[in-house]
C-alpha cells in the first residue's frame, strides 16, 4: 500500500485558479467588444532587433488600418496604441459564436538603445508595422584599429 500524502493548499490553488478562469469568462468586460483571449488582455506580437546603427522593431497588427493606429516613440520606449473596430451589418442575424478581436489595445514597448526619436522610418504593409530607429551616435559601438607596427 502507497502512502499519498494530501495537499490542501495545492487543492485550493487549482481551484482558486479554476474560479478566476470562470469569472473572467463570465465577466462582462469579456463579452461584446472584448480584446481578452484565454483570461488574459490581447496586445500585439512584436519582434525587435538591433543593428550597429538602428533598433529595428516590428509588430504583427494583422485586420487593422493605419489611420486607427497611434505610434509614440520616446528615446527609450515605443508605445503602439490602436482600435480594432466592429463591423456594423443591417442584416438580422445572430452571431452564435465570434472569436475576432474587436476594442482597443495598448503596447509599451522598452527598447535596448537610447535612439533618435525624430528620424524613425515607419512602414506598415500587410498587417506589419516595421519601425526603424536610429540609435544615438553615443550607444552606437566604435571600433578603433589598433596600429601592432613595431616602434
Amino acid at each position: 500500500m502507497t502512502l499519498i500524502r494530501w495537499q490542501p493548499w495545492q487543492e485550493v490553488d487549482t481551484l482558486r485558479h479554476q474560479l478566476d478562469q470562470l469569472f473572467d469568462e463570465l465577466s462582462p468586460v469579456n463579452r461584446g467588444n472584448s480584446l481578452r483571449t484565454n483570461g488574459a488582455n490581447w496586445a500585439p506580437a512584436i519582434e525587435l532587433k538591433s543593428t550597429e546603427t538602428d533598433v529595428v522593431l516590428r509588430a504583427e497588427l494583422p485586420g487593422i488600418e493605419a489611420k486607427d493606429l497611434d505610434v509614440q516613440v520616446s528615446r527609450d520606449t515605443v508605445s503602439i496604441s490602436g482600435e480594432y473596430k466592429s463591423e456594423t451589418k443591417t442584416e438580422d442575424h445572430q452571431v452564435i459564436r465570434s472569436e475576432f478581436r474587436y476594442g482597443s489595445f495598448k503596447r509599451v514597448i522598452s527598447l535596448p538603445n537610447a535612439v533618435q526619436n525624430d528620424q524613425v522610418q515607419a512602414e506598415f504593409k500587410d498587417g506589419i508595422l516595421t519601425l526603424t530607429l536610429p540609435k544615438l551616435e553615443a550607444d552606437r559601438p566604435k571600433v578603433v584599429k589598433v596600429n601592432l607596427e613595431p616602434a
